[in-house]
């Protein structure tokens, strides 16, 4: 097979891919886990029933697919510590510009994969392949935050503090998704304001 032919072939199985994933976010956002089956999103998607089912398998493997697609914001396969905007947290010339990057890829994460992350904790009790996942992520989750805490106060830009133990776990739990899911469930906040109150909170805990 030459070269302009299978490039046409990967076009299309991407976009493919492309059109289940979106099928499965509306789906499982509007009609919860249990009530989404495959091949609602393969008619939804318009592309034959056993596409989905060879594609992804189960729905929990499509789900986590489609969580992993929202958390990185597109399809390289690179992790969360290897994107730019983590990066510019970890190296940015001064506390303010690594608070805001910080800030900025955290808020746009929540905004893109928040409603995903609740259809998780719908399907977590009956699918432990999605618990497990979740709790990794929070782990991980956990760690990126503490190291970018770390990371400023390795590079001289943090205060000195009789606690720094309490300051690194309060950042790590002010950029977890299920703080991010709380304060959107009980204060009814856009993602600006979440934004806003990541923003305010790393600051107080980071320069007090």
């Amino acid at each position: 097979m030459n070269e302009p032919v299978k490039g046409l072939r990967a076009a299309r199985v991407a976009e493919t891919e492309r059109r289940i994933l979106r099928a499965a976010r509306a789906l499982f956002v509007r009609d919860g886990y249990h009530a989404t089956t495959l091949t609602a999103v393969a008619d939804h998607a318009g592309v034959g029933h056993r596409t989905v089912y060879v594609r992804f398998g189960t729905k929990a493997a499509l789900l986590r697919h489609a969580v992993d697609v929202a958390v990185a914001g597109d399809t390289a396969d690179r992790a969360v510590a290897e994107r730019n905007w983590y990066q510019s947290a970890l190296t940015g010339p001064a506390l303010a510009d690594r608070i805001e990057a910080l800030v900025d890829g955290t808020a746009g994460l929540m905004e893109r994969a928040g409603d995903l992350f609740d259809v998780v904790l719908q399907a977590q009790a009956t699918e432990p392949e999605l618990a497990e996942a979740f709790r990794a992520g929070r782990a991980d989750t956990r760690e990126l935050l503490r190291r970018f805490v770390r990371s400023a106060r390795a590079d001289g830009l943090l205060t000195e503090t009789p606690d720094p133990e309490w300051q690194e776990e309060t950042v790590a739990l002010a950029g977890q998704a299920e703080t991010y899911l709380l304060l959107r469930r009980t204060t009814g906040w856009a993602p600006a304001q979440y934004r806003d109150w990541l923003h305010r909170t790393l600051v107080q805990v980071l320069t007090a």
